[in-house]
């Protein structure tokens, strides 16, 4: 399981696929501007989402 962790406060988050019940994995998605952008994608469906963010930060992963 996907474990996302705030580095300031040390808050902590599980996240799975609702729609395939499958882990989150950490990724960046590149934008057509160039800017890296952290994500958070099911490795079977291909959904994603802005990684979780926490104190006014995006928040890490560890798996």
């Amino acid at each position: 399981m996907a474990t996302y962790q705030c580095a300031s406060c040390g808050m902590a988050v599980n996240a799975s696929c609702a729609k395939c019940d499958t882990p989150l994995v950490n990724d960046i998605l590149i934008t057509e501007d160039g800017a890296n952008v952290q994500i958070s994608k099911c490795p079977d469906c291909e959904g994603k989402i802005k990684s979780p963010m926490c104190c006014g930060a995006d928040m890490s992963c560890q798996i």
